[in-house]
C-alpha cells in the first residue's frame, strides 16, 4: 500500500525550530559525520528526490522515510541558500572527524613553539574554509577579501598562542593545556567576522514570511554573524576546557607513562567524544532561520518595507548561516 504523500511539506522542520531541544534533533541528523561516507550519486538522487518533491511529483511507490532521508542528505551537503553541493571539509557533518583530529593535535602538541604555530594554522585553515562554505550565499565575497580575511584571522590565532605560550611558562602546566582555547576563542572573532564581511558592508538579505526578499540588513548580519561566533566558540570550550584537566590527570598514572605514543590519539578519540554532541548543540543554540522584528532594522530599510507593505510585515527573517 503507497504511502499518501499529498499533504507532506518536505520544507517543513521535522522538529519545532522555536525550541532549542528541536534544533539539537535537526542539527544531530544533518551534521551526522556518517553522512560525509554517502557516494555523490546517492547525494544527487537526495537532491532530485526533494527538487520532485517540491514539486509534488514524486516517483510511484516513494515512501515518507525515503523522501526523510533525502531531505537529511541534501541538508548535509547542499547549501541552503544556493543549492549548490558544498565542499565535503566544509560541511558541518565533516566538523567532528575534522575537528577532531586538529582539535585532539592542538591539545597534544601545546609545549613546542613551531607546532603552536602548525597547529593553529591547520586549525584557522580550516575554519576559514568552514566559514566560506556555510555563510550566507547571497552576500558575494571577492577572493582579496577571503585573502585578506585568512591572513588576519590565521595571524591573530598565531598571535594569540605564542603571546599566551610566553606569559604562561612559568605557570601551572594545566593552565599552559589552556592556551589553545584561548586561541581559538579570539580567532573566532575575527575569522568569521573577516570571511563574512561583505555581509556587514552591504547587508543580508531579507525575506517576508512567504521567503520573498524584501531588502538587505546590516544590522541583520551583524546579529546572525554574532550568533555565530558564540556557537563556534561553545562548540569548541567543553573539549578544550575539559581534556587538558582529563589528560592532566590521565598522564600522571603508572601505565600512562609507558604509553606515550597512544596519548596523542587519545586526544583526538576524546575530542570526537565531545564534538559529536557539542556540534548540535552549538548550532542549536539560535535559530538558523532567524526572526526579526521591522523596527529594529535600519531607519531606511523601515521606511522602504512601510511604504511598500505597510504594516503587513511585522518581521523580517535572515538565514544567520552556520
Amino acid at each position: 500500500m503507497e504511502a499518501d504523500l499529498s499533504g507532506f511539506n518536505i520544507d517543513a522542520p521535522r522538529w519545532d525550530q522555536c525550541t532549542f531541544l528541536g534544533r539539537v534533533k535537526h542539527f544531530f541528523n544533518i551534521t551526522d559525520p556518517r553522512t560525509v561516507l554517502v557516494p555523490e550519486r546517492e547525494l544527487d538522487w537526495a537532491k532530485v528526490m526533494v527538487e520532485k518533491s517540491r514539486m509534488g511529483v514524486v516517483p510511484p511507490g516513494t515512501q515518507v522515510e525515503q523522501l526523510l532521508y533525502a531531505k537529511k542528505l541534501y541538508d548535509s551537503a547542499f547549501h541552503p541558500d544556493t543549492g549548490e553541493k558544498m565542499n565535503v571539509i566544509g560541511r558541518m557533518s565533516f566538523q567532528v572527524p575534522g575537528g577532531m583530529i586538529i582539535t585532539g593535535f592542538m591539545l597534544q602538541f601545546y609545549r613546542t613553539m613551531p607546532a603552536v604555530i602548525f597547529w593553529q594554522w591547520v586549525n584557522q585553515s580550516f575554519n576559514a574554509l568552514v566559514n566560506y562554505t556555510n555563510r550566507n550565499a547571497a552576500s558575494p565575497t571577492s577572493g582579496r577579501q577571503m585573502a585578506i580575511s585568512y591572513i588576519t584571522a590565521t595571524t591573530t590565532a598565531v598571535a594569540t598562542a605564542v603571546g599566551m605560550n610566553m606569559l604562561t611558562k612559568r605557570a601551572p602546566p594545566l593552565v599552559g593545556r589552556w592556551v589553545p582555547f584561548a586561541a581559538v576563542a579570539a580567532a573566532n572573532c575575527v575569522n568569521i567576522p573577516m570571511m563574512r564581511q561583505q555581509e556587514l558592508i552591504q547587508g543580508i538579505c531579507v525575506k517576508d514570511r512567504n521567503n520573498n526578499e524584501i531588502g538587505h540588513s546590516r544590522r541583520a548580519a551583524a546579529i546572525g554573524i554574532t550568533q555565530v561566533v558564540i556557537s563556534r566558540i561553545t562548540m569548541a570550550a567543553p573539549g578544550m576546557i575539559l581534556l587538558p584537566v582529563i589528560m592532566e590527570r590521565l598522564e600522571k598514572l603508572h601505565f600512562m607513562k609507558k604509553v606515550k605514543v597512544l596519548h596523542a590519539p587519545l586526544q583526538v578519540l576524546l575530542s570526537g567524544c565531545f564534538l559529536i554532541f557539542m556540534v548540535p548543540v552549538a548550532c542549536g543554540l539560535f535559530p538558523q532561520k532567524c526572526e526579526l522584528s521591522v523596527s529594529y532594522l535600519e531607519p531606511e530599510l523601515q521606511d522602504t518595507i512601510k511604504a511598500k507593505y505597510g504594516e503587513l510585515i511585522p518581521y523580517i527573517y535572515f538565514n544567520k548561516g552556520l
